[in-house]
């Protein structure tokens, strides 16, 4: 495969080789991770569970350096991205990065299991808790005590299991269902989402308080569109990795496949490339995989693109000019309230005449949130 970016970066993945770069799991046990900066002139590093971190892209580094500040810390951090941008991967070089990185990385999916499976999971239960409870079993934060827990999709939580779930980041201990001993646990909790957090705070989804305490580090996620720079080598890793797992032959893609995925919008992030790189290998047909990325009217996931007819083509228009004009006269205003009410949002809110909710929407409309919030909550909130 032709790198678009990095000079030699190919040269040096075929010194690397395919059999060190996929070894399997076995392989890894000797180290949190293996890196392979030096082959990829610094922009990758793979970890111990085979995926990739790769940072060839402004953005990305940033996050790979604000993750090395961090990473001694025992403080939680909050990923914000969008659904398959990596959050999973930026959480384990976080734990690889720490003192925790001997112990165990749990991560447990807050969207799959409803609210009382998802407490036993967390905290554990004692025999007879409920039916079918016939012994004792630890919940995760015990069984990832002195190692970093990794809370999926937290926006997903009921309110009462985020109380607490709160209650455990405050008080660093757990009581097991139908047990009353309060139980020492020590891990480090990393929690994920791609929720709009002004939105899930407003219809009251995600507690504020537990949100308060989750951001004390917020790392923001960018979408795979916002750094093509690195699709090259994610797809490069994806092809040796499954040709391996599938034993067929790791058939490097034409330059034309990689200016088609460089110009694909990839709205499955990273998660969505992985997918394609699979079935380019089953396929092992490239004009079939180049249709795929170059479709007319359609995406890849077989759903029709929507096209508007002039008519409503024109309304769209004329309503981006209204929102463009509206914007340009609300956006200065809100500011100077805001400057002139110290950033107190609430107080910005009564001199505005709208309210509370109202002006969050504005703020988040705006892109004046993530301003206002490092100002007025007292929290460190770095953004990716």
């Amino acid at each position: 495969m032709r790198m678009q970016t990095g000079g030699s970066n190919k040269e040096g993945v075929e010194r690397y080789g395919q059999e060190s770069l996929l070894a399997p799991a076995k392989y890894w046990q000797d180290s949190p991770s293996r890196s392979v900066e030096q082959e990829f002139d610094g922009q990758a590093e793979v970890l111990n569970d085979g995926s990739i971190f790769v940072s060839s892209s402004p953005a990305m580094l940033a996050i790979r350096q604000q993750i090395e500040k961090i990473a001694e810390y025992d403080i939680p951090v909050l990923i914000l991205g969008e659904s398959g941008s990596g959050k999973e991967v930026v959480a384990r070089l976080l734990h690889t990065r720490s003192d925790r990185a001997r112990r165990p990385f749990l991560k447990v999916n807050c969207a799959a299991l409803p609210g009382p499976l998802l407490e036993s999971e967390f905290f554990g239960y004692e025999r007879g808790a409920f039916t079918g409870a016939v012994r004792s079993n630890p919940g995760k934060f015990e069984v990832c005590n002195s190692g970093t827990i990794l809370l999926d999709e937290i926006g997903e939580i009921s309110p009462a299991l985020q109380a607490k779930l709160l209650h455990v980041l405050q008080d660093k201990t757990v009581c097991r269902l139908g047990g009353s001993t309060p139980i020492q646990v020590g891990a480090r909790v990393v929690a994920a989402t791609n929720v709009d957090i002004c939105e899930a705070l407003e219809s009251g989804a995600l507690r504020q308080d537990l949100y308060y305490r989750l951001n004390t580090f917020v790392l923001r996620i960018p979408p795979l569109r916002s750094r093509p720079e690195e699709i090259p080598l994610l797809l490069e890793h994806f092809i040796r990795r499954f040709a391996r797992l599938y034993g067929c032959p790791a058939v490097p893609a034409s330059e034309r496949l990689v200016a088609a995925c460089l110009e694909y919008s990839w709205p499955g992030n990273v998660r969505e490339l992985q997918s394609f790189t699979q079935r380019f290998l089953i396929q092992g047909d490239e004009e079939r995989s180049l249709q795929e990325l170059q479709g007319v009217g359609r995406i890849m996931t077989g759903h029709p693109v929507r096209t508007d007819s002039p008519a409503e083509s024109f309304q769209t228009n004329l309503k981006k000019l209204g929102r463009q004009v509206k914007c340009s006269a609300e956006k200065p205003a809100i500011e100077k309230i805001l400057q002139e009410t110290r950033f107190n949002r609430k107080a910005a809110a009564r001199r505005l005449k709208i309210s509370y909710k109202g002006l969050l929407r504005k703020l988040r409309e705006y892109d004046l949130d993530g301003k206002t919030a490092r100002l007025s909550n007292g929290s460190i909130e770095i953004h990716g």
